[in-house]
């Protein structure tokens, strides 16, 4: 795509990125097919190749309008048009970089600065966001539907295994919602890992990814948190843990994103490499160990249920993690029920649930369609909004996988 870039832009490090970007780009078109939001709304500027020319248009110095603006707000960057470019284009950065400009020369109006700026203040503070989840809880009725929909019931975590019993050692992203909603995801991981001879520990001085900022395009801020967290991880870094793991997939693009990011900074380029490149989902790790983790499950001729597995964009099309998740739980025993459409967005993506809530939900229903067209007794997924977003729209109980694995290596079943 022949591209002429604006003065303000064009030697920049955002420039040079966007440049080389567009000039992939050949407008074919394949994209749109595998785009949640245009088989939804079936309009070209609402999916890949249309949001590429408006934010072509802006990097050129054309006006910033609120119809770029629109239709840059309802991509869910599932990078679902990545996975089918033929081309290898970096749609997801190259609409990190439109937004950011987009951002800075359109100011918003107050009922929808409102909303991001509470999002950008709250969610990124476990204790903050806890204590709001507490009191959520106790006055659900009250709340609008998009809000109690995001509060599954309590669920409490179970027994984590003493970080020091295995030589080898691995650090656990606890995140920022996650420990508030789903406290048992990490700690099922370490139990998981524990029997496999892997301690998994988690340093309280880390926090929020920085994905909730970074997507609610306050760059600034983000790279403070990405930041905060390679200093907090780095000594054990030095000392030798073998992975970071990172069980919501949402969290796992954006860590594995760091070093992309922090490219340009003197002081952290090369950690947040090193950072990246350690970023594990606990698919790779437990599908690493399955013959270990065979040896663990109760010995039985009958499947353990059947069940659906939703496969979050995050992981599929951002970490480029397919199969994997669904071969440890073939493995050991559940029936999985084929599930059309499976490279479609559940409408989840971080705060979109929130901000486009009559889109996310017309997602959903589609989604949840999918998933219990073959009447499984369960859900499974890997990624925490993934989970909450589907659980509101569905009786079907929803869950992570790991909890799955750990309760069969426990013996107790599937627990609704």
């Amino acid at each position: 795509m022949d591209t002429q870039l604006a003065d303000f832009i064009r030697d920049t490090r955002a420039g040079k990125i966007a440049g080389e970007i567009l000039r992939k780009c050949v407008h074919c078109g394949f994209c749109t097919a595998t785009c949640p939001t245009y088989q939804v709304l079936g309009d070209e500027l609402d999916g890949p190749r249309g949001r590429i020319y408006l934010i072509k248009q802006v990097l050129e110095g054309q006006p910033v309008t609120e119809k770029t603006r629109l239709h840059l707000d309802r991509c869910l960057t599932c990078r679902s048009c990545e996975t089918t470019c033929p081309s290898g284009v970096k749609y997801s950065h190259l609409l990190d970089i439109g937004r950011e400009v987009v951002e800075s020369r359109l100011k918003r109006p107050l009922k929808e600065a409102v909303p991001r700026a509470l999002l950008k203040a709250v969610l990124p503070r476990p204790a903050l966001f806890g204590a709001a989840v507490g009191l959520g809880r106790a006055v659900r009725p009250l709340l609008p539907n998009v809000l109690a929909d995001k509060l599954p019931d309590a669920r409490p975590a179970g027994a984590w295994p003493a970080p020091d019993r295995h030589p080898r050692r691995m650090l656990a992203l606890a995140g920022c919602v996650q420990p508030s909603l789903a406290p048992n995801i990490n700690a099922a991981t370490a139990r998981v890992l524990d029997r496999l001879g892997i301690s998994l520990f988690e340093e309280k001085k880390a926090g929020c990814c920085g994905a909730v900022r970074f997507h609610l395009n306050d760059p600034a801020a983000a790279k403070a948190d990405m930041r905060r967290n390679i200093d907090a991880w780095w000594p054990h870094v030095e000392a030798g843990v073998a992975a970071i793991v990172v069980t919501a997939s949402g969290c796992g693009v954006q860590v594995r994103d760091y070093a992309h990011v922090l490219n340009d900074d003197p002081d952290y380029a090369e950690k947040a490499a090193r950072i990246s490149a350690l970023c594990r989902d606990p698919s790779e790790i437990v599908l690493a160990e399955m013959e270990k983790l065979l040896s663990f499950l109760p010995q039985s001729t009958n499947s353990r249920g059947k069940l659906a597995f939703h496969t979050p964009c995050t992981l599929q099309h951002g970490l480029k993690i397919r199969g994997a998740v669904e071969t440890v739980l073939q493995r050991s025993g559940f029936e999985l029920v084929a599930v059309s459409e499976s490279h479609l967005c559940c409408g989840s993506a971080g705060t979109y649930a929130v901000l486009q809530e009559a889109l996310a939900s017309t997602l959903r229903t589609r989604k949840l369609a999918a998933l219990t067209a073959g009447n499984p007794g369960v859900i499974a997924t890997a990624n925490i909004g993934c989970l909450t977003h589907l659980q509101a729209g569905c009786s079907v109980p929803v869950r992570h996988w790991i909890e799955l694995i750990d309760e069969v290596m426990g013996d107790r079943g599937i627990a609704g």
